[in-house]
């Protein structure tokens, strides 16, 4: 009924990404010496759930989220065990490169039987005695190269520092152990919560590193090859659009060689049919010009025809006319003499 968990999901930057892969620090290191208390991101199993049921399907890569919160926490504890180093450099007494050699195989012995014997606990109690048997053979071995170990030590060392506690800090979880430890103090701190969980949170964040690795390398190949690919798609493209151009220049050639053959067909044509029209015009031309030629003979002899007729009827004219005028001449002149014979006939008879 919490409506709050109802709304989240495991993909909201509120949820804690290193919780959704089970390894988030506050989970592994809570009831030790160093709980780091509640986290400040939502952690909810069901939330886990439904990553593990998505990333099945498809890659989220909150592996890098996590692997940057395991680091920074790695990074803190890196940065503790530094400082406890140099305070432990400055209280206890300097001794020799050879006497710290010898001191450091004692302290590795003691590390090698406490997780031998943390670990034969572990089997004895899931009920695995037989392996349990086989380890603590193991540890005995371990402790009697440790006390050669410690002889050797103690030989090269005066009694009054030899009995002075010489310390060491664990570099795994930054705590501090004693060269004189007993087996069981060995045992609770390799076999202890705190100790158990650094190394499950740096076992964890190196398998994050190689899944992170991986991931990003097969990322790269799968943006290399969608490049490859790409490019390939663009040179297949340039080489249709080529092959394009060159059909498009092929076609566009063609249809000019077709246009210009046309258009020279066309031109015979025109030529031929002008040539016709023009052999069309000029037979009809000469048959116009010899009509006409015709014409104006007939014209010219109906010209002259009427010119002869009218110049003879202008001679006739001028004949008649010619004539009345001597027959009026000839009439005035008879008449003169009647008148005159007629006065000379008056006068005579006067």
């Amino acid at each position: 009924g919490d409506e709050t968990r109802q709304r989240v999901k495991f993909t909201d930057d509120r949820v804690c990404k290193s919780h959704l892969l089970d390894c988030c620090p506050h989970d592994i290191l809570a009831g030790t010496r160093m709980d780091l208390g509640e986290c400040t991101k939502i952690h909810d199993l069901a939330l886990r759930a439904d990553y593990e049921i998505a990333s099945k399907e498809r890659d989220l890569f909150f592996e890098l989220d996590a692997m940057d919160h395991l680091e920074s926490f790695i990074a803190e504890c890196d940065r503790r065990t530094e400082l406890a180093k140099k305070r432990l450099a400055e209280t206890q007494e300097e001794i020799s490169a050879e006497v710290s050699a010898k001191a450091e195989k004692v302290h590795e012995l003691n590390e090698d039987i406490g997780k031998l014997l943390a670990k034969a606990e572990q089997l004895g109690a899931e009920g695995n005695v037989d392996e349990s048997q086989k380890i603590l053979m193991e540890v005995e071995k371990v402790r009697a190269k440790k006390k050669e170990a410690e002889e050797e030590y103690r030989n090269s060392m005066p009694a009054s520092s030899f009995q002075q506690q010489k310390l060491r800090v664990c570099e795994v979880c930054s705590a501090y152990l004693g060269l004189h430890d007993n087996d069981r103090r060995l045992a609770d701190h390799f076999g202890g919560k705190l100790h158990l969980g650094f190394i499950q949170i740096r076992e964890k964040l190196d398998q994050l590193r190689k899944t992170v690795a991986e991931k990003q390398e097969k990322r790269n190949q799968d943006r290399l090859r969608r490049r490859e690919e790409r490019e390939r798609e663009e040179r297949m493209g340039r080489r249709s659009g080529s092959r394009n151009r060159d059909r498009r220049r092929s076609r566009s050639r063609e249809r000019r060689r077709r246009r210009s053959r046309s258009a020279s067909r066309e031109r015979r044509k025109s030529r031929s049919r002008s040539r016709e029209r023009h052999r069309r015009h000029r037979s009809r031309s000469r048959s116009h010009s010899r009509g006409h030629r015709r014409g104006s003979r007939d014209r010219s002899s109906k010209h002259k025809s009427s010119r002869d007729r009218s110049s003879r009827e202008k001679s006739r004219d001028r004949e008649r006319k010619e004539k009345s005028s001597s027959e009026r001449r000839h009439e005035s002149t008879n008449g003169k003499s009647r008148s005159k014979r007629s006065e000379e006939r008056e006068a005579g008879e006067i």
